[in-house]
């Protein structure tokens, strides 16, 4: 019986009894944990945002990349055939192309 009227008494039980610190409680574990828009869920949109970002950055370094092609294959037309001729094989008219596959052995 002496030990529950000690804990009863504690000065941390009776800042647990004060209306204002009980609210602040409530308030807090409410917007940690029951509100839609929680810390787990705000974890969640972080993480998102984030590889959407490096996503972001990939896309325009491909784009910057891309963008410097473009302006090597357009500056003559001696690159745009040489660049046709390698990525789809093209070739003129009455010319033979072989092509030499390895054996990977």
């Amino acid at each position: 019986m002496n030990r529950i009227k000690k804990i009863f008494a504690s000065k941390y039980l009776t800042y647990l009894k004060n209306k204002y610190v009980l609210t602040v409680i409530v308030f807090t574990f409410w917007i940690l944990v029951m509100d839609q828009h929680n810390l787990i869920f705000q974890y969640r949109l972080n993480k998102e945002l984030s590889e959407a970002q490096k996503m972001e950055q990939y896309y325009l370094s491909k784009i910057e990349e891309v963008n410097k092609q473009k302006t090597h294959l357009f500056t003559s037309s001696e690159n745009l055939i040489q660049f046709a001729r390698e990525q789809y094989l093209m070739k003129k008219e009455h010319e033979d192309i072989f092509i030499i596959v390895k054996d990977a052995k």
